[in-house]
């Protein structure tokens, strides 16, 4: 049996300066930094998510900053691109303010719609594409309203009309050697299913969301060979949402029970995950709906702090020193000399 999940929760890349990541992703793209936290894995090096007004699992791209890295190498299999959803008209608008942002770009007809596609500063492939926003899940009985689970999509700074803002991520294309027995491999584990095909491109979407259904898969041929090499540019993993602990408990057994081997449950404050290697190497990850980034700073102040793990408060101070500074635009008002 499959897992169940609800489609792409977040997806990481590897960027380098953090705050260059920042202004990229906040002036042009108009994402919230929705936390500023380090790589629990490495807390030498940032790690920035970005996402809607409350961070929305399927809104989230992160970032793992390392400023003194090579460009990566993808292999046979790997993430390639996210494509971001933006509303139907908005594309036009898109072009517009890439080009007033000096960000090459360039149009593609995939699976029937245009993509305008492009890089962040660092290499890693990006996309936007128009469609609908689909529903937000039910809060929780009794959920706080800065909690994750009191849902809030639209995050539109001053600069971007609620109209053209990012909803949520459209796909994630992974690019395989062997589109055919990749997608019978992704399908066989989690509750995917094929909605689209042309061209050698494959389309999975959750179980009964369509063909035009949000936060999902697309593969494509790489005609590489090997594994990837991580890197300035490339994306670590794709990660794909599953309800609670619960259901991430039965997801690792099941994924045992596929002859594959995820690790054991690891903690990252507003998520909890499991992570293991999918065909042909790509990582991939699964990651609980909560608890959310309003765990440790309200709605209102999301990505203003710097934020540690309970278990990293005590060597805060050396970490910060090993850190640039940085700050999210979204705050600058504060920072402005008094009058």
């Amino acid at each position: 049996m499959s897992v169940q999940t609800r489609g792409v929760h977040h997806t990481s890349g590897i960027g380098g300066r953090a705050q260059y990541s920042i202004e990229f992703y906040y002036r042009v793209l108009g994402l919230r930094l929705v936390k500023r936290t380090v790589n629990y894995d490495d807390p030498s090096t940032y790690h920035l998510y970005f996402g809607d007004a409350s961070g929305n699992p399927g809104s989230v791209l992160t970032l793992f900053s390392w400023p003194g890295s090579g460009a990566g190498h993808p292999g046979g299999t790997a993430t390639s691109e996210v494509a971001l959803r933006v509303p139907p008209g908005a594309l036009d608008g898109w072009r517009e303010r890439l080009s007033r942002h000096e960000v090459p770009h360039e149009t593609a007809h995939r699976l029937g719609r245009d993509h305008l596609v492009f890089a962040d500063p660092d290499g890693l492939r990006l996309a936007v594409v128009e469609g609908e926003a689909p529903p937000l899940p039910k809060p929780e009985p009794g959920a706080e309203p800065a909690s994750l689970l009191t849902p809030v999509r639209y995050f539109a700074p001053p600069f971007i009309p609620s109209d053209e803002a990012v909803t949520c991520i459209d796909h994630v294309t992974l690019e395989a050697a062997d589109v055919s027995a990749f997608g019978a491999a992704l399908m066989a584990v989690l509750s995917l299913e094929e909605v689209a095909s042309e061209a050698g491109r494959v389309r999975l979407a959750p179980a009964g969301s369509g063909s035009l259904g949000a936060r999902a898969i697309e593969l494509a041929p790489s005609g590489r060979d090997g594994r990837t090499s991580f890197g300035r540019g490339s994306y670590h993993h794709v990660a794909f949402e599953v309800e609670d602990d619960e259901a991430l408990d039965l997801a690792r057994q099941r994924v045992m029970s596929a002859g594959l081997a995820p690790t054991k449950v690891k903690e990252r404050t507003y998520f909890r995950s499991v992570y293991f290697s999918g065909p042909g190497g790509a990582v991939i990850e699964l990651a609980t709906r909560g608890p959310g980034f309003t765990v440790d700073e309200p709605l209102e102040e999301l990505g203003l702090a710097f934020k540690l793990p309970a278990w990293l408060e005590s060597e805060r101070q050396f970490i910060r020193s090993q850190l640039p500074v940085t700050a999210s635009p979204e705050y600058a008002h504060l920072y402005r000399p008094q009058s």
